[in-house]
């Protein structure tokens, strides 16, 4: 890959297509104006010639706004101020990565843990896991990606601690989001934003 994007610049295809390569490991995106269609030729000429494997299922023309893609677990695409509704492209969680971490979180809160784990325990594991997330799933609007993860860990939660205490029912009376949150010390993804620079604005 290094090879590739060496060869982009050294060969002036960088400006002379006013095309810019971000990459990442394995993972690239060429930025351009009205010259998708001769950088992705090139751009497969290239990586022939360098006997580099391009990912079809993966690499496709994208025009900005009208469509958007994921890259590095971000949707990148035209986005909405939260105060004034007006339009940007920006970035936000791509739905694999928060659907991927609800499935993580469903995986921690399965009953076949309820005779090794204390509720604490359990929801340090928790917390550990939606703040690593969450440390790098922190830019542009994540409001509606971290209310779903909320959302998910006190219900899932909730539902692991009526199994464990043998509770009928949801629990909601025994075991309220003020329980999870003040009691057992969960914390909650949405109070993150408080501290955003555009939450400030």
């Amino acid at each position: 890959m290094r090879r590739f994007v060496l060869g982009w610049k050294t060969l002036g295809h960088g400006s002379r297509l006013q095309a810019r390569i971000v990459n990442y490991a394995d993972d690239f995106v060429i930025c351009c104006r009205g010259t998708a269609d001769e950088a992705l030729t090139v751009m497969r000429d290239m990586m022939a010639r360098l006997k580099l494997t391009v990912n079809e299922a993966k690499t496709r023309r994208c025009i900005l706004p009208a469509d958007e893609f994921d890259f590095l677990g971000y949707t990148i695409g035209l986005c909405h101020k939260a105060k004034t509704g007006r339009p940007y492209l920006g970035t936000r969680p791509s739905a694999k990565k928060v659907a991927r971490l609800i499935r993580e979180i469903s995986e921690q809160t399965q009953r076949r843990y309820l005779a090794v784990l204390e509720p604490k325990e359990l929801v340090g594991q928790l917390n550990r896991k939606q703040t690593g997330w969450a440390n790098y799933f922190c830019l542009g609007p994540v409001s509606k990606a971290y209310r779903a993860v909320d959302h998910h860990v006190c219900r899932r939660l909730r539902q692991w601690l009526c199994a464990k205490h043998k509770v009928p029912g949801r629990g909601t009376t025994r075991f309220p989001n003020q329980h999870l949150y003040q009691q057992l010390h969960l914390v909650p993804l949405s109070a993150r934003t408080r501290s955003f620079p555009w939450a400030k604005a």
